[in-house]
């Protein structure tokens, strides 16, 4: 009976958003049949206080961060003068979401490395899933370059106060930017925002740290993982602040640019959608068929995680369940225990197609002509800075604000990318999960182990509850 009640709730939760959605197409509607604008308007509005009734009954970050940038066209259309004075709750948020960057990316690669204890123990698995970690990651890289560069999303987007720039600013020289990827002091590094140097550095040190004994490593590694959690809380706890963030970027972007940059917008959503469909056509199923896994079967366990994730926005929550359901499947315990976690710093699919694909976005509205070598450049500083957070919800915004600040990209494109990262978001750590998952079944048929130890019975109770 409460869950039928709990369906219930649910359905009508989702009439109520329907209804308001509804509404507000109805107001567009009227204002381009030139209905009287206050009407239209006043529809418009209604509509949008339908969806916030919605989000304030489901008690998510998610759905007000929806409301939040239908309200925010909403307030740039219909009071533009008002709209473009409120770029400073947007600029606060971006300001909130740098400081993340130094403290989360080294406490999570130290982790990550160091995490499993002395690196030569890890063996051949180790060194098996960090080779297929790194050639899929590319490939996501490679479809997400192709995808941007064939849509061209950011062209045309007209970013106010940015003069259109032929190159970026880029060392062109290689021993220039062999160079400066080593930093010389980590304050320093960590003050510049050089995230390249940070990640450097946390590389190093996790190296360092796995090969000392379990007594010297114990601590750093606590101390490493409480920061890690703190900077985890510290993301939630700014990510409070995403909705009123999203509806002022919005408010903002199209006050001062006019509803046209939603054409920008759907072309950029439509782009990673179908990049992400297309790595999984292309990367992810030959990738299973080769290794003879059972697709059907990995399907129906992966559902579950994938949900999740989906539902949340967040890969750690669907932790839990994608390593109880591939344990299900055949994974061997230990596998999955190494794999899926060091996946989440190493094998971040999605999240890496997406980086791709929003940083040529925002060169692209800048104006700016990226040669392909450039391009290239900037997806091997991609390929270090995203294995270096973990897939909590909107984290690759730190990655994409780095990378913005690191090749001189300016700020103002990544407000349009705001208003909708949460349906990107949506996508991006779906995918993340799935190659994660698949990751580890991989693993386990490469090393012939797949299949061969049976499931706890807890395991099974877990997965087919």
């Amino acid at each position: 009976m409460l869950r039928a009640m709990g369906h219930g709730r649910a359905k009508g939760e989702l009439l109520v958003a329907a209804a308001g959605g509804m509404v507000v197409g109805a107001g567009v509607v009227m204002s381009a049949m030139h209905a009287p604008h206050a009407l239209a308007m006043g529809v418009r509005w209604a509509g949008v206080l339908l969806m916030m009734v919605y989000a304030w009954r489901r008690k998510s970050l998610t759905p007000w961060i929806f409301v939040a940038m239908v309200a925010g066209a909403e307030l740039g259309f219909d009071a533009p003068h008002v709209a473009v004075q409120l770029r400073v709750l947007s600029d606060i948020f971006l300001r909130l979401i740098r400081t993340i960057v130094a403290p989360l990316i080294l406490a999570t690669l130290i982790v990550g490395i160091a995490g499993h204890g002395d690196l030569k123990s890890v063996g051949r698995m180790g060194l098996k899933a960090l080779v297929y970690f790194e050639v899929v990651t590319t490939l996501a890289l490679a479809v997400g370059l192709v995808a941007i560069n064939l849509t061209k999303a950011g062209v045309g987007l007209t970013v106010s106060g940015v003069a259109p720039i032929v190159t970026a600013p880029v060392a062109t020289r290689w021993d220039e930017v062999l160079l400066h990827v080593f930093p010389e002091n980590l304050a320093k590094s960590i003050a510049e925002g050089q995230v390249l140097q940070v990640v450097v550095f946390a590389v190093l040190f996790g190296i360092a740290l796995a090969t000392v004994s379990e007594a010297k490593r114990a601590p750093v590694l606590r101390l490493c993982e409480s920061l890690s959690e703190v900077m985890f809380r510290f993301t939630n706890v700014v990510m409070y602040f995403a909705p009123v963030a999203v509806g002022a970027a919005m408010a903002y972007t199209v006050g001062n640019m006019g509803l046209g940059v939603l054409v920008n917008l759907t072309k950029l959503l439509a782009t990673l959608y179908g990049a992400l469909v297309v790595f999984g056509l292309c990367v992810l199923l030959p990738v299973a068929l080769l290794f003879r896994v059972p697709v059907l079967r990995f399907l129906r366990a992966v559902a579950e995680p994938a949900t999740i994730a989906f539902a949340t926005s967040t890969s750690e929550a669907a932790l839990p369940s994608a390593m109880e359901q591939m344990e299900a499947l055949g994974v061997p315990r230990r596998i999955v225990a190494f794999v899926i976690p060091a996946g989440y710093s190493f094998n971040l699919d999605g999240s890496t197609l997406y980086l791709a694909v929003a940083s040529i976005f925002v060169a692209q509205a800048a104006g700016m002509h990226l040669t392909l070598g450039q391009q290239v450049v900037m997806m091997l500083t991609l390929m270090l800075t995203s294995k270096g957070v973990a897939g909590v919800p909107r984290a690759m915004l730190v990655v994409l604000l780095a990378t913005a600040s690191q090749f001189h990209l300016p700020m103002e494109p990544i407000f349009v990318i705001l208003g909708i990262d949460a349906l990107m978001d949506m996508a991006r750590t779906t995918v993340n999960v799935v190659g994660n998952c698949l990751a580890s079944v991989v693993i386990a048929k490469w090393e012939g182990e797949f299949g061969t130890e049976p499931a706890s019975e807890v395991v099974r109770d877990g997965a087919e509850a």
